[in-house]
């Protein structure tokens, strides 16, 4: 068998049929099947391969060009990986992926009817590689399509991280004049029931026909494939592993729902940032270390000493904000270390809850907290965003931490709790 043979592998545990993908290993092969999904077959437990049906090579269809027009406003998508624009090549199992303009509007062809497109890659990793400098990258690219007249922009980006990277740029960018949405894709664009489609064609629908002018995400509402959201880029997480809806407002309401197919726009916050002549402003990251430690039973105080060298260290809590820090020998020592670490680093608290708000007012281990330093009382910011501020600040206003933290900067605090 070679790669792109659609074979049967009868296997000690039963029949596998599919499509022979390119293996790392010798010891395994490696099968697309119908579903669309990949598994590992080892190969000493086949013990027959049946041909089905030969690898067939076919042309590539030519893609025509596509014509600009003053009459529509320009929509430029970056891509940073991820899902939307890639399929995969049955013949060979390779993952193509699809990057020029012309590329993304035959994958997407009511595309050129709304906008001009402009299409590029910026970066092509999985969203777990994610670091500080890729933001800045992804904000100098962002900033680039402003200054060369794009009416809004959308970053396809993968849908492990992509709330962290929307926090991110929603910091980067001060005075965003134009609509910036992340859009990403639980299933992709090759496989059926796929959401790529109505998330992008909702976040190009939506930039063109709002006032919108921050950094958002835009994903399915529901399981059906009529209704996307529009998420602020601070209050939004994913809560899901794969369903197409599985991203949420936290301690917020989603901006919009955006009805693609009946062409409607149903605003449900107003709050959100207004299209401005504001000129933009990038406060990029530094190579900071902001550490990240999460309460839990049997906690040990050497766990706390690791982040000494670090710049800001963010806990998240049980409860209203609370730490293992009384009632034994070795509690004690945690509260001892955390009291050491508030007067070299800012530490701030959120919640593992996610939905509420921080107050360590409430009970006396909270107090004690707030006491030794601990910031971030009635943060009602969760945990992905609290992170990214707190590494923001130390990189843009190092000495102005513990002032700035419990402020709302860019709309990632709200002073009313959404239940």
């Amino acid at each position: 068998m070679e790669v792109g043979d659609h074979i049967i592998a009868h296997t000690k545990a039963g029949d596998m049929q599919g499509v022979v993908l390119p293996s790392s290993t010798k010891k395994t092969f490696v099968l697309k099947l119908s579903s669309g999904y990949n598994v590992g077959v080892p190969r000493k437990n086949v013990k027959t391969v049946s041909l089905v049906e030969k690898m067939k090579v076919t042309k590539e269809k030519d893609i025509k060009k596509i014509a600009h027009s003053v009459k529509k406003k320009t929509i430029a998508i970056l891509h940073t990986g991820g899902t939307i624009a890639s399929k995969v090549d049955y013949a060979t199992g390779a993952v193509v992926a699809k990057y020029s303009p012309e590329e993304i509007v035959d994958m997407f062809p009511e595309l050129e009817q709304l906008a001009n497109i402009r299409s590029r890659l910026i970066s092509n990793m999985s969203s777990d590689d994610m670091r500080f400098s890729h933001y800045n990258t992804m904000a100098k690219e962002v900033a680039k399509e402003i200054k060369e007249g794009a009416d809004g922009i959308i970053i396809t980006h993968g849908t492990d991280t992509i709330a962290s990277s929307s926090a991110a740029l929603s910091f980067i960018l001060e005075d965003l004049p134009v609509p910036v949405l992340f859009v990403g894709s639980q299933r992709s664009s090759d496989r059926g029931g796929t959401d790529a489609f109505l998330n992008l064609m909702s976040a190009v629908y939506f930039m063109l026909e709002s006032d919108f002018a921050e950094v958002g995400l835009c994903m399915h509402k529901g399981l059906s494939d009529d209704l996307c959201v529009i998420l602020p880029g601070l209050k939004c997480r994913k809560m899901h592993s794969s369903r197409r809806d599985a991203f949420h407002a936290i301690n917020a309401e989603p901006y919009a729902e955006v009805h693609f197919l009946e062409k409607k726009i149903h605003i449900l916050d107003h709050s959100y940032t207004k299209k401005s002549t504001k000129e933009l402003q990038l406060q990029l990251f530094k190579e900071v270390k902001i550490g990240w430690l999460r309460s839990r039973p049997q906690m040990f105080a050497s766990e706390l000493k690791a982040f000494s060298k670090y710049h800001g260290l963010l806990l998240e809590g049980t409860g209203m904000g609370h730490m293992p820090i009384g009632s034994d020998k070795e509690n004690e020592k945690i509260l001892a270390e955390l009291k050491k670490l508030c007067k070299k680093m800012p530490v701030v608290m959120s919640l593992q809850t996610l939905s509420g708000r921080v107050d360590m007012h409430v009970y006396s281990p909270g107090r004690t907290l707030l006491d030794i330093g601990v910031l971030g009382n009635y943060s009602d910011m969760h945990p992905e965003t609290a992170y990214i501020k707190l590494a923001w600040l130390v990189s843009n206003h190092p000495k102005e931490v513990r002032e700035l933290f419990g402020k709302d900067l860019r709309g990632e605090l709200r002073s009313r709790t959404v239940q």
